[in-house]
């Protein structure tokens, strides 16, 4: 975490971090949006301010996607959430290789009565950039939003 006194450049070079595993359950989704919406606030953005709504939306879809479309039994998920140079970026990634989210074009949206399927269409809308990468060193992949 940068100190009070530190300067913009500080922040560039020393940006802040913060990673945990969560079990792939609604509850594990659920804890990794209120500790990423914790250290939000921790790091100046505080509750009920637009960055920490938007961010913890943004974090909420991307980790229920991966307990719903990334599940492995007996695997965790991962989320890695930074702040450098007032970017915030949120990855979270899982175990599972074959059901990857197609980035190469837009999201399509459910049919109108589907009451799931919208998850990406919000990060799309809200997300700076969003994307998908293959994790490094381990199978499955990762998939990260910037704001």
């Amino acid at each position: 975490m940068t100190s009070p006194t530190a300067s913009p450049e500080d922040e560039v070079t020393h940006p802040r971090d913060f990673v945990m595993r969560f079990t792939s359950t609604p509850r594990g989704a659920r804890v990794a949006r209120l500790l990423v919406g914790e250290r939000l606030d921790a790091w100046g953005h505080p509750y009920s301010s637009p960055i920490h709504d938007t961010f913890s939306l943004i974090t909420g879809e991307l980790c229920a996607n991966a307990v719903q479309h990334g599940h492995v039994p007996g695997r965790d998920f991962r989320v890695h959430l930074t702040e450098a140079a007032r970017v915030l970026r949120i990855e979270v990634s899982d175990t599972r290789t074959e059901r990857r989210p197609d980035h190469a074009g837009r999201p399509t949206a459910p049919p109108a009565d589907s009451e799931t399927g919208r998850g990406l269409l919000l990060v799309e809308y809200l997300a700076t950039r969003w994307g998908v990468t293959p994790r490094v060193g381990a199978p499955g992949k990762a998939v990260w939003a910037e704001l």
